[in-house]
């Protein structure tokens, strides 16, 4: 099945089962639900392989032959347990007739939790379900109308494609989620925010980046390294950049894994699940909750070869009503703070400290920092004269959920040998396709803007790389429109060829009047 029938395969039954619930669990809501549930099949499934083969089927063992011995080595290799009796194709089954179905899950989850408690996964599997409160009134205010809801979305993710085929009376694995042609969670996650985020008076920018804006992003950060010790996203959402790093990185080797840190308890949980459903195991990824720049948790992993991120745009912090951050390491080398009512190079300065020698930062921003006046200024200065800003990417307008804004990419990198910095700006119209109300990045899209990067050429109206003592005396604009000139789309116009073409007209006009007038006569006459 090609990725456009599957995505429109997964959008059909991901919408079959919001209209089973519509008018009880508010969108915002459901999202939990379901994705709670997608999660809780595709570890059961990803569990159950690990002990499947051609003569068992995990799922239909009874849960007493299954020893401590057994138990523990696969905790210690899959971070977390599953009884047979608890998996996700055994309580679906019966999820209609179940009259406990919604403590009953209850109960699997916490267990599934607390599986992990004194091994080293504990912190990675700890509130995995949290946003998932199959007892919440959310569902409805009977036990009865829990249970309808809850068998709804189960018997829905049932249904979905997981690259899966069903062998026997069980479903059986017989090819491999992450075979899938798309990201089934990725593409669920965003097209319930697509669909949901308006209405729930929520942006949906702040918790995702599309997928093909990741893909490109990845894409930056990783052009020409071969090996990479470890990946960080120091604001990572869903985990959605992280991932397509993983993606971009299949066929080499990333030594230490995936690192991230989120200050949203939900998205939090929806990174954890994320790299568990992309087959990363919990030794291969540390997520952790938390404030980035006031308590930045991973400060003992660094440096990262690559970093990719897509932080929050001009968020407020407290800046420098702390008088000890202007002694942090991660900001004191530029002098200054970022504004309080501006995050955004807080996020940059610390992505910067955070990068090893060889590797690239590729960020997000928003776009008014770039040519702002005032403590971003000295921040600019300080990132351009110590030769740290490798590129500027301006993208195309509507290409977030959330915000229209025509956001920037900018790569950092502090092992530059040519003393410039190269700007691109890709917002027009060959740059996105236009899909209903949001534009999209195409791979054709993605391929011409690398392209562009690696060669590092001037092409009018597109790239320039500019010395960077041209940007101090430009006091430290980095904004693409003041370096890349726009095409002048108007049509030109031959000036001698217009003034022969009035001459004619006006002969014309002159004629017609002469003969106007002398019919005039003849009628006086």
């Amino acid at each position: 099945m090609t990725s456009t029938a599957q995505r429109q395969e997964l959008q059909a039954k991901i919408w079959k089962i919001a209209n089973e619930v519509r008018g009880a669990v508010d969108g915002w809501d459901f999202k939990q639900f379901v994705l709670g549930a997608l999660f809780y099949r595709f570890i059961s499934e990803n569990f159950s392989r690990h002990f499947d083969d051609e003569h068992t089927v995990y799922a239909d063992l009874p849960d007493d032959v299954i020893s401590p011995e057994i138990k523990d080595d696969a905790i210690k290799t899959k971070g977390y347990f599953i009884y047979p009796s608890q998996l996700f194709v055994n309580i679906a089954k019966t999820a209609n007739t179940n009259p406990n179905l919604n403590t009953d899950l209850k109960a699997i989850f916490d267990a599934i939790e607390s599986s992990a408690n004194g091994y080293a996964s504990e912190d990675d599997i700890k509130g995995l379900f949290a946003d998932f409160d199959t007892t919440s009134n959310r569902l409805g205010n009977t036990v009865e109308n829990k249970n309808k809801r809850l068998a709804a979305v189960l018997k829905g993710v049932e249904e979905l494609n997981f690259g899966a085929s069903t062998s026997g009376t069980t479903n059986k694995l017989n090819h491999r989620f992450e075979d899938n042609q798309i990201d089934l969670f990725g593409d669920a996650y965003e097209f319930l925010i697509s669909n949901y985020a308006a209405n729930a008076g929520k942006s949906g920018g702040e918790f995702f980046t599309p997928q093909t804006v990741s893909k490109l992003i990845a894409q930056l950060a990783l052009h020409k390294q071969k090996k990479v010790n470890k990946i960080y996203d120091p604001a990572c959402g869903s985990g959605s950049l992280l991932l397509q790093a993983k993606k971009h990185f299949d066929s080499h080797i990333i030594d230490d894994g995936f690192y991230g840190q989120e200050i949203n308890h939900t998205t939090y949980n929806l990174a954890r699940m994320n790299m568990f459903l992309h087959n990363i195991n919990y030794d291969k990824f540390h997520i952790v909750l938390g404030d980035t720049l006031l308590k930045p948790a991973l400060g003992d992993e660094k440096p990262f070869d690559a970093i990719v991120s897509n932080p929050p745009y001009s968020v407020t912090w407290i800046g420098s009503d702390d008088p000890t951050l202007i002694n942090d390491d991660r900001f004191a080398p530029a002098g200054v703070l970022a504004p309080k009512s501006k995050a955004d190079f807080a996020f940059v300065l610390h992505a910067l400290s955070y990068l090893s020698g060889k590797g690239r930062a590729a960020i997000v921003c928003f776009p008014g920092i770039f040519y702002r006046g005032g403590a971003e200024q000295k921040i600019r200065q300080y990132l351009v004269d110590n030769n740290f800003v490798e590129t500027v990417i301006s993208l195309a307008p509507n290409l977030f959920f959330g915000t229209s804004i025509a956001v920037n990419i900018l790569v950092l990198s502090k092992s530059k040998t040519e003393n410039s910095t190269q700007f691109i700006d890709a917002s027009g119209e060959d740059f996105f396709k236009k899909v209903t109300n949001n534009n999209v990045l195409e791979d054709s899209h993605i391929e011409r803007i690398m392209e562009l990067f690696d060669k590092k050429e001037n092409v009018a109206h597109v790239a320039a790389s500019i010395d960077n003592s041209k940007i101090a005396e430009n006091d430290y604009n980095l904004s693409v429109s003041s370096y890349v000139e726009a095409k002048d789309n108007r049509e030109v116009v031959d000036i001698a060829e217009l003034n022969a073409e009035i001459s004619k007209t006006v002969e014309k006009i002159n004629a017609l009047r002469t003969s106007i007038d002398e019919i005039i006569k003849e009628i006086e006459a």
